[in-house]
This record gives structure tokens, C-alpha cells and sequence, in this order.
């Protein structure tokens, strides 16, 4: 059986390979876009070196030779899923210059990972005659879910963490603007000062906003890209009372100092409510687990007792 069962997996295997060499040959590989394209750009001046970005990453033979079935994953990955809008907006809170597609090559080498795995341990389980095909199936098909969507999870843990990072320096940052304004700094003078004296995650925030207003961008529009960028609420209100107090010429300093104290009461709010859910989460074992085990050990003896005199 254990023969059989080896010449089924290796023949599987030998099927496969074939198969994918026939499909993908050239007679039968769908030609992209770049492919029907090429033959009229083939005069076309080729860009300067110098003009290429500094930090381009060379690629290994593997992942090149693996480049196209990946392409393939993730456009399918993508399809299934979908929910880009979300991913690009957890991807700009990190601020790691990854893009959708890379982020959708990430899920599919995880889930491949996982489902190695799932492979690992079900063929052994097979071939000692512990389980049958359908379930290993099942396995390999489960773990390749669950790689895909922890990477997604690991996303948004990283997104969230980021984004509580921020509201944690998001009054001090707030207060030090408002002192810079008062000292008589303009808005700009008090975000290029921030961003000198101090650092963090809300600092790098203020850093590409300054970048932007460098680079020929109004203030305005700065801001409210930056507002749109954000998925704090608190942080977003502070952009946007600022955006108004530089178009109105409202006093700055009073609504930075107006937005600070807005979110240390949103903290304090928060820290309460986190106390309660750890009060009712204390309260679990107690119920669950001590409280039980207290019965127990007061009834008991009455019970063998009784037991003993009806005896």
C-alpha cells in the first residue's frame, strides 16, 4: 500500500509539472498587454540610468522564474477578496512604500507557506495509513486560508498599533505646535520646528506634509491630503480645524490647545473603558473556575456523608 500510495504522489507530481510546462508555453499562455505592446516599442529610446530609482532591489532567479504563476495568484487573490481600498489605506498608515500588489504577493507566499505545512503534516499521516485523502485535502486547503488571512491580520495589527503610537503623541505634539504658534511661528515655521526637535510616528506625519508644501504643494491642500490619509478621527478634526483656522485666520493657538485637551479626555475615556473590560474579564475565572471548585469542596463531604449513612 505504502508503494502505491508513493507512485500516487509522485506521479501526481510528474502530471502536474507537465501540465503546468504545457500551459504555459507560448501556443497556449494568454499574451498580456505588455506582450502585444512590445513589437511597436522596439525603437523607443531606452531612460537614463541615472533617472532610475536608488532603491531598486535585484531579483532572484527563482522569484523570477516564479514571477509570472505569482502574478497569476495575486490577480486571483485579488479577485476573491478584493477590499483594496481598505489594504492601500492600512498600507499608507504604515508608510512603508509596499503597494497593493506586493502586499497581495505577501498573502500568497504565506498561504503557500501554510499549505506546505499542511502538507508536511498530512502526507506522513497518509502514507502511515492515519488519514485519508479527503481530510489531508481539506487540511492543505484550510492552512492555505489561514496563511492568506493572517497575513491580513498582521496588517491590521501592525495598522492599529501604529495608530494608537500616534494618539499616544498626538497631545504633546499638539501642545508643542500651539506653544510655537503663540511664541509667534506661523504654521509652517511651527511644523518644520516640530519636526526638528522632536520624533515618532506623528512627526513622520508632519515630515511628508512639510515634503509636500517643499516640494510646490499649498498648505491647504497638504492638509487635507494628509486628512483624507489618516484613520484617526481625532487626528483628522485636528487637521481640519487647523486647515480652517490658516483659511479663516482664526487663532491657531486656541484650537491647537482645544485639540489637545479633546484627545487626553479621549484617552482618559479610553483607559476607563479598557479598565471595565478587564474588571468583567477578571470576573470570568472567578465565576467559571474558583467559584465552582468552592462548591465543590463545600459539598462534597455533606455528600459523601449522606452517602455513607444511606449506605
Amino acid at each position: 500500500m505504502t508503494a502505491v500510495l508513493w507512485g500516487v504522489v509522485v506521479g501526481g507530481g510528474v502530471a502536474a509539472g507537465l501540465l503546468l510546462m504545457v500551459l504555459s508555453s507560448p501556443p497556449l499562455r494568454r499574451r498580456t498587454l505588455a506582450d502585444r505592446v512590445a513589437p511597436y516599442l522596439s525603437d523607443a529610446v531606452l531612460p537614463s540610468k541615472l533617472l532610475a530609482s536608488g532603491h531598486s532591489r535585484r531579483v532572484s532567479a527563482p522569484v523570477a522564474l516564479l514571477a509570472p504563476v505569482l502574478q497569476e495568484l495575486v490577480r486571483r487573490l485579488d479577485s476573491l477578496v478584493g477590499g483594496q481600498a481598505s489594504v492601500r489605506r492600512r498600507l499608507e498608515v504604515l508608510g512603508g512604500g509596499t503597494t497593493v500588489e506586493e502586499f497581495r504577493t505577501e498573502q500568497v507566499i504565506w498561504g503557500a507557506g501554510a499549505a506546505a505545512v499542511g502538507m508536511g503534516i498530512g502526507v506522513p499521516a497518509v502514507l502511515f495509513g492515519g488519514s485519508n485523502v479527503v481530510g489531508i485535502a481539506v487540511l492543505v486547503l484550510a492552512c492555505a486560508i489561514g496563511g492568506v488571512l493572517a497575513r491580513d491580520w498582521a496588517l491590521t495589527r501592525s495598522a492599529d498599533r501604529r495608530d494608537s503610537e500616534i494618539l499616544a503623541e498626538f497631545p504633546v505634539i499638539a501642545e508643542m505646535l500651539a506653544l510655537a504658534v503663540t511664541a509667534g511661528e506661523g504654521p509652517l515655521g511651527a511644523i518644520e520646528r516640530i519636526t526638528r526637535l522632536a520624533s515618532g510616528h506623528l512627526v513622520d506625519q508632519f515630515s511628508s506634509l512639510l515634503a509636500d508644501v517643499r516640494a510646490g504643494t499649498p498648505l491647504l491642500t497638504a492638509l487635507t491630503a494628509l486628512r483624507d490619509r489618516t484613520r484617526l478621527a481625532p487626528f483628522a478634526r485636528f487637521l481640519d480645524g487647523m486647515a480652517v483656522a490658516v483659511e479663516r485666520g482664526t487663532p491657531l493657538a486656541d484650537v491647537l490647545r482645544a485639540q489637545a485637551a479633546d484627545v487626553r479626555e479621549l484617552g482618559k475615556r479610553e483607559l476607563l473603558e479598557a479598565g471595565g473590560r478587564k474588571e468583567i474579564a477578571m470576573m470570568l475565572p472567578v465565576v467559571f473556575l474558583v467559584l465552582p471548585i468552592t462548591i465543590l469542596f463545600a459539598v462534597y463531604p455533606g455528600l459523601v456523608t449522606i452517602t455513607v449513612v444511606a449506605g
